[in-house]
C-alpha cells in the first residue's frame, strides 16, 4: 500500500498561536519539532498497517519546516516552496489514501489560526460550494480518485472534514478556545493518537469514498479588500463581480482551479495599502 500526507502546521499539537508557525517568531522552533512529531506518529500508523511507500509533502507557508533528519526514515519528503500544487504536490491516482495532518478550519470560522490559504481570503468557493484549504485539497485528491481518509489537526477541522467526507476518521489534538487559544493533549498523548487513528482510518478505506469535483468548475474567492480583489483579478480569464470583492475564474478542470486560486492569492498578496 501506498500512502500520502499532507502535512500543515497551524493544526499540530499545542500550537496555540502565530509564534509557533512563523519562522521569524520565537517559538518556531518549538513548532517544527512537534510538528515534525506529529508527522511521524501518522507515518509510523501507517506502517504499522502494512504500508510500502509513505510520501510527505510540507504544506505550511514556505514549505521547508520538518525537520528531515528527525523525519521518520522510511518516508520520502517533498520540502521546499515553489510547487506547482502547493499543498497538494505530488499526489496521483497511485496512492492507497491521502491524510492530511496539522489542519486548521477555513476563514470565518472558530477556530485556532483559522483561514484559507493567505489572510487576504474571506471565504471561497467551488460550485457554490464553500470551502478552505481541507475542501480544495480533498477535490484534487478526489480528481485523482484517491479518498481522504484520515484528518488531524484541532476540532474545528475535524468537524470540517466530517461534514465534508462521509465516513473519514478525524483525530482531534487540541480543542479551540478562541482563534490563538487551545486546550491541548500533551504531545505523548497526542501522539499515540494518531498513530492509533492513522491504522483506524487504513483499517475504514473500503468505506471512504474520494470526493470528487465537479466537470468545469467555477472557482470564486472573496477577499477583504477591493485592492486584493483589483489585483487577483489581473490574471487572465478572472473578473470581479459587481460591486463586491468576489473575484471569478471558469477553470477546466479542478487542477486548473486550484493553480489559478495559486496564482490569485499570490497576487492579492502584493497590495500595500488597503
Amino acid at each position: 500500500m501506498k500512502f500520502y500526507l499532507s502535512m500543515d502546521m497551524e493544526g499540530v499539537t499545542a500550537l496555540p498561536d502565530y509564534t509557533y508557525v512563523e519562522s521569524k517568531e520565537a517559538n518556531y522552533e518549538r513548532g517544527r519539532r512537534l510538528m515534525t512529531g506529529d508527522a511521524n506518529a501518522i507515518i509510523s500508523g501507517a506502517f504499522d498497517e502494512g504500508a510500502e511507500e509513505f510520501l510527505v509533502n510540507d504544506s505550511h507557508s514556505k514549505m521547508n519546516n520538518l525537520i528531515a533528519e528527525e523525519l521518520h526514515e522510511e518516508a520520502l519528503l517533498i520540502t521546499g516552496g515553489v510547487k506547482n500544487y502547493s499543498m497538494v504536490e505530488g499526489l496521483d491516482g497511485t496512492y492507497d489514501g491521502a491524510f492530511f495532518g496539522g489542519y486548521h478550519a477555513r476563514a470565518g470560522q472558530k477556530g485556532v489560526m483559522a483561514h484559507s490559504m493567505i489572510f487576504a481570503v474571506r471565504t471561497m468557493w467551488i460550485n457554490g460550494m464553500e470551502i478552505g484549504e481541507l475542501g480544495f485539497n480533498a477535490y484534487v485528491a478526489g480528481f485523482h480518485g484517491v479518498p481522504v481518509l484520515l484528518v488531524a489537526g484541532d476540532d474545528a477541522a475535524c468537524k470540517e472534514a466530517e461534514a465534508l467526507i462521509p465516513d473519514i476518521v478525524t483525530a482531534a489534538v487540541k480543542e479551540s478556545l478562541t482563534r490563538s487559544a487551545v486546550k491541548t493533549l500533551h504531545p505523548k498523548k497526542a501522539q499515540a493518537l494518531l498513530r492509533e487513528k492513522t491504522q483506524e482510518a487504513i483499517g475504514n478505506r473500503e468505506r471512504v469514498k474520494p470526493l470528487v469535483p465537479p466537470d468545469a468548475p467555477l472557482l470564486r474567492i472573496e477577499f477583504t479588500n477591493y485592492g486584493e480583489a483589483e489585483l487577483a483579478a489581473m490574471m487572465p480569464g478572472c473578473e470581479i463581480e459587481t460591486g463586491t470583492t468576489v473575484v471569478r475564474y471558469q477553470a477546466k478542470d479542478i487542477l486548473e482551479a486550484y493553480r489559478a486560486m495559486l496564482v490569485m492569492t499570490e497576487l492579492a498578496m502584493q497590495a500595500k495599502f488597503c
